[in-house]
C-alpha cells in the first residue's frame, strides 16, 4: 500500500499514486526507479506494470535485487516488523546504497531501531525515515520558529490527539512532537485499549498487537505531554496544543487550522505565524511530502544539506510507544532510555 497507493483501493494498480515512494521518485529530476522486489508475485507484477519496471528487474525477494543491482537509494516499504532485517541487509549489500528511505515506524523494537542506525553509520549509509510531516514546508518552518525564533519560550505542556493505532498511525503525531520540541522522552506512563480497526480493513495476518492507546510523557526538556491516540479514524483529528512561557500554539491538521498566540504583558494576543501562509492541508501539504522527501534524498546524494528525518530521531517516537505498552502491562511508570531487556520488546504492526 505505502508504495503504490494508500486509501484509494479502487485505483491501486490502475494508476500511479503521487503520494508514494515511487511517486516521489517520479518528481525528482535526477532519480530513476529501476528495480523492485517483493515476495508476492502478484503484487510484484501489479506494481511493475503500474510503474513500467522491466520484467528482468522485478525480483522475487530483496536478496536477489540487492545482489544484482548497483543502487544509490533503496526504499523499504515492507511491514514494520521487517524494516530491521531489510535495512541491515540493504546497508551491507553489494548494491551499496548511499541512502535508505524507510517507511515509518522505524522498527518494531527499540533494539532493532538502534542496530539499524548503527549499521547505517558503519556503512556510511544515510537512513531517512518516512515520517512524512517532516518533509512538509510548513512544519519545517514551524520547527525553525519554535527552536530558533523561540516563539513559545520554554514549553511547559503539550496535549496531543490522533487516531488509533499507535504504531500504524500515531507514530506521526509522536514524531511531530519530538521534532518540534527537539526533545526525548524521559518518563512514560501508558494505557492500551486493545482496540484495532485496521485488521479487517487491511486483511492483515494474525500476530498484530498494534492498538489504540496513549498516556503521559515527561520529556527531557521538562515539558509534560498528554497523548490520546484511542480514537477511530472516522471521527479523529490530528491536533497538538503547546503552552509555553512566551506563547501558545494550536495545530489541527485535519481541520487545516494553525493558530498562535504571543504572551504580551500578561495576555495572550493572537498573531500570524511568521513566514507561514495559509493553513496546513492533507491535499496540499501531506501529498506533496513524498515528492519533497525524494527531492531531499536527491540533495543528500549530491552532498547538499542534512538529513531531515534521521533514524536516531525516529527511534524517539518508537521508544514512547513501546514505553506505553510496557507501562500498561506492568502497571508501572517506565524510564527512557529503556533498560536493556525492555529494548527487545516487540510491538508488531504492518
Amino acid at each position: 500500500m505505502g508504495i503504490l497507493g494508500m486509501h484509494d483501493e479502487e485505483v491501486i494498480g490502475k494508476e500511479k499514486i503521487d503520494a508514494s515512494h515511487a511517486g516521489g521518485y517520479a518528481d525528482a529530476d535526477e532519480i530513476e526507479l529501476v528495480a523492485i522486489a517483493d515476495v508476492d508475485s502478484e503484487k510484484l507484477t501489479t506494481f511493475g506494470n503500474a510503474w513500467d519496471i522491466p520484467t528482468d528487474r522485478r525480483y522475487d525477494g530483496h536478496e536477489a535485487m540487492l545482489a544484482r543491482e548497483d543502487l544509490d537509494v533503496v526504499s523499504i516499504c515492507t511491514p514494520s516488523f521487517l524494516h530491521h532485517e531489510h535495512t541491515v541487509d540493504a546497508a551491507k549489500s553489494a548494491a551499496d546504497p548511499s541512502v535508505i528511505w524507510c517507511e515509518k515506524p522505524i522498527a518494531s523494537e527499540v533494539s532493532a531501531a538502534e542496530e539499524m542506525v548503527e549499521v547505517c553509520e558503519e556503512t556510511e549509509t544515510e537512513l531517512v525515515v518516512n515520517h512524512s510531516f517532516r518533509f512538509t514546508e510548513k512544519l519545517r518552518r514551524l520547527h525553525d520558529l519554535i527552536r530558533e525564533r523561540d516563539i513559545l519560550g520554554d514549553v511547559q505542556s503539550v496535549s496531543t490527539q490522533y487516531r488509533m493505532e499507535l504504531m500504524r498511525n500515531s507514530t506521526h503525531v509522536l514524531d511531530t512532537l519530538v521534532y518540534l520540541l527537539d526533545a526525548r522522552a524521559e518518563r512514560v506512563s501508558g494505557y492500551i485499549t486493545g482496540e484495532n480497526e485496521a485488521i479487517d480493513s487491511l486483511g492483515t495476518a494474525g500476530g498484530v498487537v498494534d492498538a489504540g492507546g496513549g498516556g503521559h510523557v515527561v520529556m527531557n526538556d521538562g515539558s509534560f505531554v498528554t497523548v490520546d491516540c484511542t480514537i477511530p479514524r472516522d471521527i479523529s483529528s490530528m491536533s497538538l496544543n503547546f503552552i509555553g512561557t512566551e506563547g501558545k500554539l494550536y495545530l489541527n491538521n485535519d481541520d487545516g487550522e494553525w493558530r498562535y498566540w504571543s504572551l504580551e504583558d500578561g495576555e495572550h494576543v493572537e498573531r500570524q505565524l511568521p513566514g507561514i501562509e495559509g493553513t496546513w492541508t492533507w491535499d496540499d501539504d501531506y501529498k506533496r511530502s513524498f515528492a519533497n522527501a525524494a527531492n531531499h534524498i536527491q540533495d543528500l546524494l549530491n552532498g547538499d544539506g542534512q538529513n531531515y528525518s534521521p533514524g536516531a530521531e525516529a527511534a524517539r517516537s518508537l521508544e514512547i510507544i513501546v514505553g506505553f505498552y510496557i507501562s500498561h502491562y506492568t502497571g508501572s511508570t517506565v524510564d527512557i532510555p529503556l533498560a536493556e531487556p525492555l529494548k527487545d520488546v516487540p510491538i508488531k504492526s504492518w
